[in-house]
């Protein structure tokens, strides 16, 4: 299996801690907007976790005080002028592949928003399992803004199940702000913390998962992840095959005998 605990970062931060990966942008001074290179290698690192044994839960952070500004207007919307049809295709396709990596990756992936969060930046956190705010936090779809439609990277797919299709449409055709407060109330942001406690925050739930099955955890993104299109019967048929699956890992025994010795099961991921 890939080990990416050891894995350099060219475009981003990237660092691991006991089997918890933080992924942080690094250009605070415009806000941490995404570019063609760190679209690129965000996809590809989030590839590879599908096959690192090493990385248990990911934190993507912010950085300066804020999450993500966005496709970079000069390094992306510029060049994306002068494009033909065919490589404006490679490129929306390119980004889209981030979002369908993070869902893929198998691990849980926790976002740590404060600050600035918008039009890519906010897919990024959509595409999160788990999205903890501080009250600073300023969240936008931004594309019709720039003259583009809303549905980008997923967004008219996932945002809808997320906040409901109401309130997803009015973000996604306007493209105005969603407050920090708002994203609470409407189930965007599991919570809000003090931006002094957010990265302590998010690595303690990222810790607490990464303690946890690990085989199970990546059942439960699949069949999250998988089940929007199912009907129930079919969901529940899944289920049933999923767990049968996880009845056979040596964490589902390990918990049995950690409960018959009245013991904190020590999980393993096997």
């Amino acid at each position: 299996m890939t080990d990416m605990a050891g894995y350099v970062a060219k475009h981003f931060r990237w660092r691991v801690e006991d089997g918890i990966a933080v992924v942080t942008l690094d250009r605070p001074e415009r806000k941490n907007p995404l570019t063609f290179d760190s679209y690129a290698e965000l996809r590809d690192v989030f590839r590879a976790l599908v096959y690192a044994d090493d990385i248990k839960a990911v934190v993507f952070g912010s950085n300066g005080g804020n999450f993500c500004s966005g496709g970079d207007v000069h390094d992306i919307i510029g060049p994306l002028l002068d494009l033909d049809m065919k490589g404006l295709l490679r490129f929306t396709r390119m980004t889209g592949d981030l979002v369908k990596a993070m869902i893929n990756c198998g691990k849980p992936v926790i976002a740590a928003v404060d600050g600035v969060c918008v039009g890519a930046g906010a897919i990024v956190a959509m595409a999160s399992d788990i999205r903890i705010a501080t009250p600073e936090a300023k969240t936008a779809f931004l594309f019709t803004r720039v003259g583009l439609a809303g549905c980008d990277m997923g967004a008219c797919a996932i945002l809808p199940r997320i906040i409901g299709q109401g309130r997803a449409s009015e973000l996604l055709y306007t493209g105005r702000t969603m407050s920090a407060d708002e994203g609470e109330r409407w189930g965007f942001y599991n919570r809000l913390v003090d931006a002094a406690s957010l990265d302590a925050e998010a690595i303690a739930l990222a810790r607490r998962l990464a303690d946890g099955p690990n085989f199970g955890h990546m059942m439960t993104k699949t069949m999250l992840n998988q089940e929007w299109s199912m009907s129930i019967d079919q969901a529940i048929e899944a289920e049933a095959q999923a767990q049968a699956i996880c009845m056979q890992t040596q964490d589902f025994k390990r918990a049995y005998d950690a409960f018959v010795a009245r013991e904190k099961p020590a999980f393993k991921g096997d």
